[in-house]
């Protein structure tokens, strides 16, 4: 069974890329685990991310985007004497300040999800990729979605943390055609 190279063929990678990556997500609360998780992620390698997912779950209160929208300076100071996830000060901040926008972006399109998955027509975008290296770290889509997100007040959005994003929520279907899940998330095969 062949799976896309960069989970390195390690069990937590597997596991995440075999059951996650890729799969469209429709619940607000994944889609903000995935937006503070990728934040994070910038500068950084997936792998560290995924090893203290579960410390950024309970830090951030299962990523509950309403807990989090009402972090005060204490509860953000506690976060960053926190060894357990990245304790990147202009991230945590932006963390709540994503909440924030979050919650409003939700009431006023109906949900998050009704939001986020325009920039791809609310669909997955299959593409075909015969190499790992053939993938993009950006495309219009994510530039698009960056500059939305932005103009919404949200940081640390960038076009490369909007793909990577766009990857991991299922908008786009970036598994190499080589890769076992590939045929099963291509709703076009």
């Amino acid at each position: 069974m062949e799976r896309c190279h960069w989970t390195q063929d390690l069990p937590l990678m597997n596991e995440y890329h075999d059951q996650e990556w890729g799969v469209p997500v429709h619940d607000d609360n994944k889609h903000f685990e995935f937006l503070v998780l990728d934040a994070f992620q910038a500068g950084l390698s997936w792998r560290t991310i995924l090893n203290k997912r579960e410390n950024f779950r309970a830090a951030f209160s299962g990523f509950d985007p309403k807990k989090v929208a009402e972090y005060n300076e204490d509860k953000i100071a506690d976060l960053l004497e926190d060894k357990g996830i990245i304790r990147n000060k202009l991230k945590v901040k932006s963390t709540v300040t994503n909440a924030q926008h979050f919650l409003r972006l939700q009431k006023e399109h109906g949900s998050f999800d009704n939001y986020i998955w325009q920039f791809t027509n609310h669909q997955t975008l299959q593409n075909a990729w015969q190499s790992m290296a053939a993938i993009p770290a950006k495309t219009a889509e994510s530039d698009a979605m960056s500059k939305a997100l932005q103009k919404e007040g949200f940081k640390f959005v960038g076009s490369t943390i909007c793909y990577a994003y766009m990857q991991a929520a299922g908008m786009v279907n970036d598994h190499a055609v080589f890769c076992f899940r590939y045929p099963q998330l291509n709703n076009k095969l």
